[in-house]
Order: structure tokens, then C-alpha cells, then sequence
């Protein structure tokens, strides 16, 4: 027998309509623990869920993916495990919603000075261009060695 297999436990989950018997590594703050490749195809991360159509819709996890990487110094993952079950489909923002987007993101591009939209967002603390902002800290460094 493989030492690996002596530490798991056998957990039921109850995702919504079904019941799901799985092998554990144990439990964390009262949830199981599954290792990488481990868990059950009915619970997925936020992200797999996200990439599935769907949203968690408000549940709360119902088991951990805990796993670390190949490198020495990466440090432990954890993500939460929610019920496709339970999950709901992502809601579709609306045109009013899209067109407020555009208008947002195209806004984090405009130079205050030159007024140019850049193929890039501009710093948030000064909400310049670099253009605008290396030709105003030149005119300050001139401006200090006249005084």
C-alpha cells in the first residue's frame, strides 16, 4: 500500500442535488483538503468556474486545493473549491455597462496636459504621458540651475 494512501480520509460532500464521496488529505478550518489533480470534477476553483461560464452565486467553499509548486521556494497554494452544482451563469453586462467600461479604461489613457490618448495608461499620480512628464521634470531641473 502507498504511504500516501494510509493519511487520506473519505469525505462526503453534499453539492446541492448529489452527494460526492471522495479521497481526502484531511481537513483545514473544517473543509477537505484535496492535493492537485485530487479533487472531484464537481468542484472547481473560481477561476475554472469563471472559464466555464459560471460564478460561484454567493455559496460558500466547499473544500480546499492545496498544493505547492516544483520550484524550492514557492510557497504552499491555496484555492477554495466551490460545487458546479450550486454555481450560476456569469452575468452578461449590459451595453450601458460595456460602454461605461470604454469610457473608463479610454479615460486611464488620456494625458492631462496634452490631452493624447496613449496605447498606454498613464501613471494614476501624476495622470501624465512620459512625454508630458520628462518635459515638465526638465523644465524643474533648468528652473534649479538658473536659481
Amino acid at each position: 500500500m502507498n504511504p500516501r494512501n494510509r493519511r487520506q480520509s473519505v469525505v462526503t460532500i453534499h453539492d446541492g442535488r448529489t452527494h460526492v464521496v471522495a479521497l481526502c488529505r484531511g481537513f483545514r478550518d473544517g473543509l477537505p483538503v484535496f492535493g492537485w489533480g485530487e479533487a472531484p470534477a464537481t468542484l472547481l476553483t473560481r477561476t475554472q468556474l469563471r472559464a466555464a461560464g459560471l460564478r460561484p452565486n454567493g455559496q460558500d467553499p466547499v473544500a480546499l486545493l492545496v498544493f505547492r509548486h516544483h520550484r524550492p521556494y514557492a510557497r504552499e497554494t491555496v484555492a477554495e473549491l466551490f460545487s458546479t452544482e450550486r454555481a450560476a451563469p456569469r452575468r452578461v453586462p449590459s451595453p450601458a455597462q460595456r460602454r461605461a467600461l470604454a469610457f473608463a479604461l479610454r479615460a486611464r489613457r488620456v494625458c492631462v496636459e496634452c490631452a493624447r490618448e496613449k496605447d498606454y495608461c498613464v501613471p494614476t499620480s501624476t495622470r501624465q504621458c512620459w512625454d508630458c512628464f520628462e518635459a515638465e521634470a526638465a523644465d524643474a531641473t533648468d528652473a534649479l540651475e538658473v536659481a
